[in-house]
């Protein structure tokens, strides 16, 4: 499929409408509605949602960009023009990720808002906007695994038809996207057992981190550390063991959110009396 959806909008050449970021923005658009309603569930306003996200998309779209950037530095210091041409292509998940937990940082900070229930307010929202944006990677022909030769295996969701290679590749991008499914459903269990904060958290670490791990040596455009060491494979493994870490101080109280009264707390509506 063409991956414009608007090509040279108003006439104007290369001022076009990406499927890619239709894609991102449905993913952050469905991810706000979930957060909203689960704050309102909580007794929280949907302005706390709101409030966050508009420190936590720009910071996450400078993460994702800066990352990419430092691992591919040498073409990027050759060529600076090219570090903000985001229009090109070159966004890193795991920084947006990044620059999601700086934004849930400084906003509770300045807000007095506890991280871990704001993290675990989110977290549901992130998993399910990265389920979603991977489908930007079919559109764009990105983020697929190794050749596929045998004919029996050579149809979706095990591949995908490379148009401009002409083969066949093993889908990895919809791995990741079913895998994020699996985990979302998972933490949204989870949540309804009234765990204590930050246990969605650990869950998104451990459970994320794991499939990450698995997919990301199936792929072909990793970014790499330095040999045949692969950057987020690395961050992978981290995040399985600061989640198990977490999970383990959070359930012996080690760390534990404070209670919150602030401006974001919704007032329980009066009882009603009998006449």
């Amino acid at each position: 499929m063409d991956r414009y959806v608007i090509e040279n909008l108003f006439g104007i050449k290369g001022l076009s409408i990406a499927w890619y970021g239709v894609i991102i923005a449905s993913g952050l658009m469905l991810g706000l509605v979930l957060a909203i309603i689960r704050a309102r569930k909580r007794g929280w306003s949907s302005d706390l949602v709101l409030d966050f996200i508009l420190l936590a998309v720009p910071l996450a779209i400078i993460g994702a960009r800066a990352y990419y950037v430092a691992f591919e530095w040498d073409f990027y210091a050759a060529n600076p023009s090219k570090i903000i041409a985001i229009n090109q292509g070159g966004l890193a998940i795991y920084g947006a990720v990044i620059g999601g937990f700086l934004a849930a940082f400084l906003f509770s900070r300045f807000t007095k808002f506890s991280f871990l229930k704001l993290i675990d307010l989110v977290i549901p929202s992130l998993i399910l906007g990265q389920a979603i944006g991977r489908w930007g990677n079919f559109v764009n022909q990105e983020a697929f695994g190794a050749l596929i030769t045998n004919a029996n295996l050579q149809f979706f969701p095990v591949a995908v038809y490379i148009q401009s290679l002409g083969e066949w590749h093993q889908a990895t991008f919809f791995y990741e996207s079913f895998w994020n499914v699996i985990l979302l459903i998972v933490t949204l269990l989870i949540s309804k057992k009234g765990v204590k904060d930050g246990t969605l958290l650990a869950t998104y670490f451990i459970g994320y981190g794991t499939g990450r791990a698995i997919i990301e040596g199936l792929r072909t455009d990793s970014l790499y550390l330095f040999g045949n060491i692969r950057v987020s494979q690395v961050l992978s493994a981290a995040l399985v063991l600061v989640g198990i870490a977490l999970l383990i101080l959070i359930r012996k109280n080690v760390i534990k959110a404070k209670p919150y009264e602030g401006k974001y707390l919704v007032a329980p509506p009066p009882e009603k009396t009998e006449e």
